[in-house]
């Protein structure tokens, strides 16, 4: 692996060409669709002219032991900082295997279009387009094992990113008089997993942990180089979610009464404005849950079993408390 602070590119699996596009050397490992001891899982087009697809997950007890209530539906964003890995990375199967079999529940992993070929909002639009297709699945594994009223929007790191502006949409419309809403979909929640902020002034956390071995602050600079919009800074609101914050920015989300639960750990270079951003929430009115734990890095319960066992008590807490609330 490159060194990040003389290669930033290589460290990702880049290399740079002189018009200023990209070479893409390395892509993350991939597992196909298929079954383990916990899921089974299955693709599903959603935009071939795009190339965005949605694997579905279902536990396997929901097969063997058909029950008579639905299981709760989370939607889900991968991450990589937009401009890298996709619903199929290897490093996402444990997650998908933790929320399905774990909470349990019908996940449904939307793909979207990476950056730097599709800039943002690209990824928040394919985001959008995901959410509509799955209110209109018909796909028998949908309609027979998942509860459309009882859904959730998850996403990890830049997932978390995504989950956070698309929810702002989402529920606008679902807010607004004309009742262009995503029914028969009822968002209970939305949860941020280690989610993907920056801005122009180093956070604390940023400062102390600048050459961190998971996301030195260099590479998640090249990361927001390469998908925002040319010409941006990183205190846009696609990077920084609490430059733009004005009166009314959260009154959608009270409206529809939606929860948010933002998860993260101290020894994460991001955590400093993933605590700000929960801060905002709450002080805006929002019913919001922080969970930010001690030591760790970021993304680290996808691959420390331990950590992934806190996570999905987080989960099912979170789940457990919208539904019945």
């Amino acid at each position: 692996m490159a060194d990040p602070n003389t290669d930033p590119y290589g460290c990702i699996g880049f290399a740079p060409n002189p018009d200023g596009s990209i070479t893409r050397v390395v892509e993350a490992p991939r597992t196909p669709a298929g079954s383990n001891p916990f899921h089974l899982s299955k693709d599903l087009p959603i935009n071939q002219s795009k190339g965005t697809f949605a694997r579905i997950f279902v536990p396997r007890q929901a097969f063997d032991s058909p029950a008579t209530r639905k299981l709760p539906l989370i939607i889900y964003f991968h991450g990589g900082g937009f401009v890298v890995s996709a619903v199929d990375s290897s490093c996402y199967d444990s997650l998908h295997t933790t929320i399905a079999a774990g909470i349990p529940a019908v996940v449904i992993s939307i793909e979207y279009r990476r950056a730097p070929e599709h800039r943002l909002p690209a990824a928040y639009d394919d985001g959008e387009e995901g959410l509509r297709w799955v209110k209109s699945c018909q796909d028998e594994w949908v309609t027979k094992y998942a509860d459309p009223t009882n859904s959730f929007l998850m996403g990890t790191s830049a997932g978390g990113n995504l989950v956070y502006h698309v929810g702002l949409r989402a529920a606008a419309a679902a807010a607004a008089e004309c009742g262009d809403d995503l029914k028969p979909l009822q968002i209970k929640g939305l949860i941020l997993h280690h989610p993907f902020f920056g801005g122009t002034n180093r956070s604390g956390s940023e400062l102390r942990l600048v050459n961190d071995k998971v996301i030195p602050l260099c590479v998640s600079d090249l990361m927001w180089k390469l998908c925002l919009p040319i010409g941006v800074d990183r205190d846009h609101e696609y990077c920084n979610p609490t430059a733009g914050i004005e009166p009314g920015h959260f009154d959608a989300i009270r409206a529809v009464g939606w929860k948010i639960l933002i998860t993260g750990y101290h020894g994460d270079p991001l955590v400093d404005r993933q605590i700000e951003l929960a801060e905002k929430l709450e002080e805006n009115g929002v019913a919001v849950t922080g969970k930010f734990e001690e030591g760790g890095c970021h993304a680290c319960d996808l691959s420390d079993p331990l950590r992934a066992s806190v996570l999905l008590s987080y989960l099912k807490e979170f789940v457990e408390s919208a539904i019945n609330s």
